[in-house]
């Protein structure tokens, strides 16, 4: 424990400790979390570089206190352009690093708490966006599986909307992960190293067999490879989705006034699963959601599932009609 008047915490092995033992060994994150939080303190460390002129290697704990990390999160929303989301998650990553010095230096308790103390930021909640089966279909039919790019991208889209996978997720499939026989199916590792199981259909099943069937057979090898054989990353599986955005819309014109990111298309697939009828505890474990309630989003978005429980209530002015027992038993109770 260092005693009052003593030098300030250097940055650096606290930071080093962070990622190498506290991360990696101790909470086993996923390479996905591990990658987010690096960012963000690249981020933060250049930021204070250039505002406190100091080396990233020379910073002090006392440089990252409570207005400097303040700073920091309104250079990301003011300069940088990010969103109050991308600006909370930085936060997260911020206040992880603080509770480990909280416990690892006693004598910086104060100074992890108030940066612990920074609120996030509240934004509005916008309705979940998707897309309607046309304009899916319109997205599926733009490779050109003439070709053996278009035959990956077909397949890679077309496994995207039937699992609604995340981006990590589906970039990361190998063959090992993917089942084809009178179960079809694909191994999914997602947030939190949780794995899941989702059925895919049979249409998706030929697709990729005749697909994987030409390709490299090692079970390590990447299902969706780049020109090098090496597994796509996340912005070249966006770049293959915005070009067929961008073919579809010829045949699809709504599709130019659309948002399309990778994760609107796993919300096509939870919007149409729960259009289909399929219960909402089941959209949430074929989603991966921790909680029930993240999936609750889907239902407030869906206008027609509020436009038919509207057509079951009687409008105003209009008397509603009382139950009658239709039903034997219910008849003997109601005398009672």
């Amino acid at each position: 424990m260092k005693q009052q008047g003593s030098e300030p915490a250097a940055l650096a092995p606290l930071l080093q400790a962070f990622f190498t033992e506290h991360l990696i060994s101790h909470r086993l994150a996923s390479p996905q979390t591990v990658d987010g939080y690096r960012d963000t303190f690249r981020l933060l460390l250049t930021f204070l570089h250039r505002t406190r002129g100091k080396e990233p290697s020379v910073l002090c704990l006392s440089d990252l206190d409570a207005p400097a990390i303040l700073e920091f999160l309104d250079y990301l929303e003011k300069e940088r352009g990010n969103g109050i989301r991308s600006r909370n998650l930085r936060l997260a990553a911020i206040r992880a690093f603080f509770r480990l010095v909280a416990l690892s230096d006693p004598a910086s308790i104060h100074l992890a708490t108030r940066v612990l103390a920074i609120p996030v930021k509240r934004s509005d909640r916008r309705l979940v966006g998707y897309l309607t089966r046309p304009e899916i279909d319109a997205v599926l039919a733009a490779p050109d599986r003439t070709q053996w790019t278009g035959q990956r991208d077909y397949a890679l889209l077309l496994t995207m909307y039937n699992s609604g996978a995340r981006v990590s997720e589906v970039a990361s499939l190998q063959r090992r992960h993917i089942q084809i026989g009178s179960t079809s199916s694909l191994q999914l590792h997602g947030k939190g190293r949780k794995e899941r199981r989702v059925p895919i259909w049979s249409r998706t099943a030929r697709t990729l067999k005749v697909w994987l069937d030409a390709r490299d057979p090692s079970p390590e090898s990447a299902a969706f490879p780049n020109a090098r054989g090496g597994p796509l990353s996340r912005d070249g599986v966006n770049y293959i989705l915005q070009a067929a955005v961008r073919t579809a819309m010829t045949a699809c014109p709504s599709l130019s006034g659309k948002h399309v990111s990778p994760h609107v298309i796993r919300h096509t697939t939870a919007m149409h699963l729960l259009q289909s009828g399929v219960d909402i505890a089941v959209i949430a474990l074929w989603l991966g959601h921790e909680s029930i309630e993240t999936t609750h989003g889907y239902l407030e978005a869906d206008l027609k599932l509020k436009e038919k429980a509207l057509q079951k209530l009687a409008p105003a002015g209009v008397a509603a009609p009382r139950f009658k027992a239709g039903d034997p038993l219910l008849a003997f109770l109601k005398t009672l």
